[in-house]
């Protein structure tokens, strides 16, 4: 929950969304429309080479504009709900993603939006389940210790050991 302090307020959030999501559907794009470029084009280095910058100006700024789109929408659908319900928790996110995956495929038709619905509910549902995991998990090492179980902080009050793994007081 740390990250989510760090984010920018509602309104600036969709732009910053936005902008973040173009950037990586670009460089995403760039590199797949990259090799693909590549692997398509005519025999020859300088052809292939030509073929895939080429194909990365063309199809690179679709790509980029696709993720653009997606990132905007559920920045918008969570905003709104954080304004609605006035909390930040997993369950924005998952229906933000919902309700992104319903609007964005609304032109394929009522089944298809259902399912794209019902598959971004799932995506955010996990993405959201990992980060709750991964959070428990690391914050087992800021667990506070008990003053009984802390080690002393004087090296002279531990307890002697000879090279045997024994304290010479055992025997005594």
């Amino acid at each position: 929950m740390v990250e989510e302090y760090a984010r920018e307020p509602c309104p600036w959030r969709i732009v910053d969304d936005c902008g973040g999501a173009f950037a990586m559907g670009a460089i995403g794009g760039s590199l797949f429309h990259s090799i693909a470029g590549y692997k398509n084009a005519p025999s020859g280095k300088t052809r292939r080479l030509y073929s895939a910058l080429q194909t990365v100006k063309l199809k690179a700024p679709v790509v980029g504009g696709s993720f653009a789109a997606w990132g905007g929408t559920f920045s918008l659908i969570d905003c709104t709900l954080v304004g609605l319900r006035h909390k930040e928790d997993p369950w924005n996110s998952i229906a933000s993603g919902a309700a992104t995956g319903f609007i964005l495929s609304m032109r394929s038709g009522l089944a298809a939006s259902i399912g794209s619905a019902a598959i971004g509910g799932v995506l955010l549902a996990l993405i959201e389940g990992v980060g709750i995991l991964f959070t428990r998990m690391s914050a087992e090492q800021y667990k506070p210790v008990g003053p009984l179980e802390q080690p002393p902080e004087d090296p002279s009050q531990l307890p002697a050991k000879s090279i045997f793994g024994t304290s010479p007081a055992q025997f005594q």
